[in-house]
């Protein structure tokens, strides 16, 4: 028997029958939805099932989304609990490995793309795993950390998808496209509630608590004091978070103002793209994010464009002199003398975390928690931080796995100037990637359970740069 049916042999009258009945019950999903959770949860709920299923279409669609929820709404989640609470960023990463795994059991990819990064990266994992498991007894493992601990897998596994999905320079631009508008959307937004009345503001960012965001008092200011300057937040929830992602963009955006062939079609564009990012990043009083992106910077004038050197030292010496960027001088020289309460309070972190690394040097405390009262774990380094999890051990994978990273991709850099396609979004991932080590010194939140997206981010631009210089190994005439 054939189970298949034929459409157009259904007769006009059942053809109606059918489509009227599936069409009721859609409206009375819908009339309940709205009845009981209102307009805004079902908006959201609609949005994140069209969201759904365009990511499970097409891998590459599943990557547009994840970047679009990173860049927007980096803490959105559904708004019912399913044992946990799933967010936006596990629905579209878990959609992309979905549909990356069917092409693999259907036979559409047969051969792995490997790096000489793949290695380390498979051994950072596997301690990874180990220090989670063997501190268990430091901590109770809840559903929730068993979810962040699973996303920040998935989140560092996004690399190797990344670079095997992307085998030709077309693919390579297009998501480097989405991550740049994402990221100037994320920064209008910013910049637009930045200057917006703040009851405007805080009304505006506190409907967006049907998603699982905070609610009420969700502006920040310098030393969260209100008599202080106000700090951009946009939708990342912490200045400091949106500056790091920011900066990381703005290193990808940079060099598409010099190269003749923007990856976004117009030059005006890209100095939009990075005058957007460049402004909100200004206005989230971030000074680590603000160093990280003069770091960037830096890195590619160093590594190709010797004429940004003046560029960059002319414009720090305006920054210096004008008499309306003085406060933020200042407030970057108290941070440098540590005169502020938010530098004091991370120089206390950094004494902590010492001790802690001290009392467990090789493989750390894992994920769950610091077995000792006196000790604890958190503090606004990311290294530190590797290490207090993971050991010294676990701090020296992640450090080998950068080095390989960039020693692998600086030694193809002569193949890759060959090709002006490739060169732009090369250079911009690795000075995005400089950026993020950057931040590292003085933030978490690239490696910080609770911020998946940042994480997500900094994965997304290594499978980025090892993509790139993979592909310089080809003809610059290929697509």
């Amino acid at each position: 028997m054939n189970p298949v049916v034929d459409i157009a042999s259904i007769s006009p009258r059942a053809y109606a029958f059918w489509l009227g009945l599936g069409l009721a019950g859609a409206a009375i999903v819908l009339g309940a939805l709205l009845g009981f959770a209102g307009p805004v949860i079902t908006l959201g709920a609609l949005l994140g099932l069209a969201g759904a299923l365009l990511a499970l279409s097409h891998v590459e669609v599943g990557l547009w989304a994840t970047i679009i929820v990173i860049t927007l709404l980096p803490f959105g989640g559904l708004p019912v609990k399913i044992v946990f609470t799933p967010t936006f960023l596990d629905l579209t990463m878990g959609a992309v490995l979905f549909v990356y795994g069917v092409d693999w059991m259907t036979g559409r990819r047969r051969r792995l793309t490997v790096t000489p990064a793949h290695a380390p990266i498979v051994l950072f994992l596997a301690l990874m795993v180990f220090s989670f498991v063997a501190g268990l007894p430091n901590g109770p493992l809840t559903a929730n950390l068993i979810r962040q601990f699973a996303e920040m897998l998935l989140s560092i596994g996004f690399a190797f998808i990344l670079v095997d999905y992307i085998d030709t320079r077309a693919k390579l631009e297009r998501l480097a496209a989405v991550v740049l508008l994402g990221g100037a959307a994320a920064a209008a937004a910013g910049v637009a509630l930045y200057l917006a009345p703040d009851d405007l503001a805080e009304r505006a960012l506190s409907a967006l608590r049907v998603f699982n965001y905070p609610s009420g008092g969700v502006l920040r200011y310098i030393e969260d004091n209100p008599d202080n300057p106000e700090r951009a937040i946009a939708t990342s929830v912490d200045p400091n978070a949106l500056g790091g992602l920011l900066a990381m963009i703005g290193g990808l955006a940079a060099p598409q103002l010099l190269t003749p062939r923007t990856v976004l079609g117009r030059r005006w564009l890209a100095f939009l793209v990075f005058g957007a990012v460049a402004v909100c990043l200004v206005l989230t009083f971030s000074r680590g994010a603000m160093a990280a992106l003069a770091v960037a910077l830096a890195f590619i004038a160093v590594l190709r464009y010797r004429r940004m050197l003046g560029v960059l030292a002319v414009g720090a010496a305006i920054i210096l002199l004008l008499p309306v960027t003085q406060e933020y001088v200042a407030h970057f020289a108290r941070g440098l003398l540590g005169q502020d309460l938010a530098t004091q309070m991370r120089f206390g972190e950094y004494k902590d975390a010492f001790t802690l690394i001290g009392r467990y040097p090789v493989l750390g405390v894992g994920f769950a928690g610091a077995p000792e009262k006196d000790i604890y774990l958190g503090v606004s380094n990311a290294y530190l931080l590797i290490a207090s999890k993971m050991g010294l051990v676990g701090l020296a994978a992640f450090l080998v796995v950068m080095a390989v990273v960039f020693v692998w991709a600086l030694a193809r850099r002569r193949a890759v100037y060959a090709d002006e396609r490739l060169a732009s979004i090369w250079l911009g991932a690795l000075a995005g990637l400089a950026a993020a080590l950057a931040v590292g010194v003085v933030d978490h939140y690239f490696f910080n359970l609770a911020f998946q997206a940042a994480g997500a981010l900094f994965w997304m631009f290594v499978g980025f740069g090892l993509a790139a210089t993979r592909l310089a190994a080809r003809s610059p005439l290929e697509p």
